[in-house]
């Protein structure tokens, strides 16, 4: 059995993200397509046999008490004595942009885990335990591009066309849980349904929805931090049509037309994160929790 595994955790973007309404409990409902990209981390997973977790940066600073060991110690309590682990990271995905970095580092961690420590826990248990971390978890632990309802629990499989993407982080991060506590966040968009985005949809990306819906979330965040429309608006330049990703900062547009193609990406300001990316088809660890290998 391996003692060790060095692997990625990638980034989502937020195709569209729909505020449809609010559970008894103050949690609010989503409709979302989660497209995965190539942009990750690397996480470097070692088995230690004396039972205890530790993590270790390599790159950027991480909290305390981050996702990645939060999910070790989560799923721990399904393991036996002498389960531990070392957990490097380093980070690429830069954080509070809306990519989906730390739930990716989260799921990341539950797949490799669940194999280090022959735990052979089923996805759907991973599922269970990704989503008491965040909402954002269980997709990256299904591993495929999805329609994503409620609080991140309802997970549809869509396929969507390989394409490229201009991905622009200004140097303000956004406190997601300060965006869905503003009075005036959009919380009343009438549901919408697969089939009409699938509709809306094409196999070649020149022809695909990618503007299909909005972005609730983005009015607030324009607001809390105005770099992200002068990132819209910087996109919007390069003859590109831009939106904000999940709860931002991050903004991103399709690369689609003759103009986008020649991009260059350079800062447009100082500090800010200007990368290219494409999307991609399948995790690169999906089907960890369906074999024993």
């Amino acid at each position: 059995m391996n003692t060790l595994y060095d692997l990625p955790a990638p980034a989502k973007l937020n195709l569209f993200l729909h505020v449809v309404g609010r559970r008894a409990d103050g949690y609010h409902l989503l409709q979302s397509v989660f497209m995965l990209i190539d942009w990750c981390d690397r996480l470097h997973i070692e088995r230690r046999a004396s039972g205890k977790l530790s993590r270790e940066d390599l790159s950027a600073p991480l909290p305390a008490d981050d996702l990645s060991l939060r999910a070790a110690r989560a799923l721990q309590a399904y393991a036996g004595p002498g389960c531990g682990a070392h957990i490097s990271i380093a980070k690429s995905i830069p954080a509070q942009a809306g990519l989906g970095g730390g739930s990716s580092d989260a799921a990341t961690c539950l797949l490799a885990l669940n194999r280090l420590w022959g735990l052979k826990l089923p996805l759907a248990q991973l599922e269970r335990i990704g989503l008491s971390l965040g909402a954002d978890v269980p997709f990256f632990l299904r591993g495929r591009n999805a329609w994503v309802e409620g609080v991140g629990e309802t997970i549809t499989p869509v396929d969507l066309p390989p394409c490229q993407f201009l991905v622009v982080k200004p140097v303000q991060g956004l406190d997601t849980a300060a965006i869905f506590r503003a009075p005036d966040l959009q919380r009343t968009t009438a549901p919408a349904i697969i089939s009409c985005f699938a509709a809306d949809s094409a196999p070649d990306s020149r022809d695909f929805a990618w503007d299909f819906g909005r972005n609730d979330l983005q009015p607030v965040a324009q607001r809390l931090c105005p770099e992200v429309e002068q990132a819209i608006q910087w996109l919007a330049a390069q003859g590109m049509q831009g939106r904000m990703t999940g709860s931002g900062s991050a903004v991103f547009a399709p690369v689609v037309t003759s103009t986008a193609q020649d991009v260059d990406p350079a800062q447009p300001l100082p500090g800010w994160t200007v990368r290219r990316c494409g999307n991609l088809p399948v995790h690169p660890l999906a089907g960890w929790a369906d074999s024993d290998s």
